[in-house]
């Protein structure tokens, strides 16, 4: 399970929403199978839909 929390506290380099939305994507494509968006990015480009382009990232890459 990928918690968008963990990723945040492990990925201290990312400075952007785009950032965090390809890290997502590479974690989906390293087999994560399930993912759960527990806290807002905290990125000033954080669109306000920002909870459907992430999953709709992390689904894209599962299937690509």
């Amino acid at each position: 399970m990928l918690w968008l929390s963990e990723v945040l506290l492990q990925r201290h380099d990312l400075e952007s929403f785009e950032g965090l939305k390809q890290a997502i994507v590479e974690q989906a494509r390293s087999g994560e199978m399930f993912f759960r968006m527990d806290v807002k990015p905290p990125f000033p480009d954080t669109p306000q839909d920002w909870e459907d382009k992430l999953e709709a990232a992390f689904s894209a890459a599962q299937n690509s």
